[in-house]
C-alpha cells in the first residue's frame, strides 16, 4: 500500500504533535464541561480517538456517518446522512470532528443541521486537514491541524475506495491510482 503513496505529508510524529495541541486547546476552552464531540465516520475515527484520549475535561461522544463522495475522488456536493447521532443535543456545546475540510459542503450542512434541527447550544469544527483551495462554502474551523495542498490524501483514517485507512501517516496518493478509476 505504501508504494501507492507519492509523498508523506504528515508523519506519525507530526500527527501526534497536532492532536496534542488541538486537545489542549479544546480542554482549555471547555473547562466547565457540557461538551459533546461527534466523530464523522469513517475517515476521522483515528483522529477522533487521538483527540478524545488527550482531552483533560469530561466529554460525551457520538458518531455520525455522512457521505458526499461515494466511490469517487471528487465530492458530489450532496450530503447524505447514513447514520445519525443518538445523543440529545439540546443546549450542548458540540464539536464536529472530521478528517478533512475540502469544499466545506459536509461540515457547512452538518453545522446548520445541529444548530437548527437538533438545537445545539454551539457548534464548532475540528479537522486535522484543511484544503482551502477547494472551498465552496464559507465555514470557520475553530480547531485545525494544518493546511494541505490540493492533492488526494490517504492514511490515518482517510481512504480511497475504502483502502489505505490503516496507513499510520497522511500521504499523497499517486494520481494514476485514482485517475484510472474515474
Amino acid at each position: 500500500m505504501t508504494g501507492d503513496i507519492s509523498k508523506i505529508l504528515l508523519s506519525c510524529e507530526e500527527i501526534d504533535r497536532l492532536t496534542t495541541e488541538i486537545a489542549e486547546n479544546i480542554s482549555e476552552k471547555y473547562q466547565d464541561g457540557n461538551l459533546l464531540l461527534i466523530c464523522i465516520l469513517k475517515g476521522s475515527f483515528m483522529f477522533f480517538s487521538d483527540i478524545v484520549r488527550k482531552l483533560s475535561v469530561p466529554c460525551e461522544i457520538d458518531f455520525m456517518q455522512v457521505s458526499s463522495y461515494g466511490c469517487s475522488s471528487v465530492s458530489s456536493g450532496e450530503l447524505k446522512i447514513l447514520k445519525d447521532i443518538s445523543a440529545e443535543l439540546n443546549g450542548k456545546n458540540i464539536i464536529i470532528v472530521d478528517d478533512i475540510l475540502d469544499t466545506g459542503c459536509t461540515l457547512y450542512n452538518l453545522k446548520k443541521y445541529f444548530l437548527n434541527v437538533k438545537k445545539a447550544k454551539s457548534v464548532s469544527i475540528c479537522t486535522l486537514l484543511d484544503k482551502p483551495s477547494r472551498r465552496k462554502f464559507d465555514i470557520k474551523i475553530e480547531y485545525k491541524g494544518c493546511e494541505i495542498p490540493d492533492e488526494f490524501v490517504v492514511g490515518y483514517g482517510l481512504d480511497y475506495n475504502e483502502r489505505y485507512r490503516n496507513i499510520p501517516f497522511v500521504g499523497i496518493l499517486k494520481r494514476e491510482i485514482y485517475e484510472k478509476s474515474e
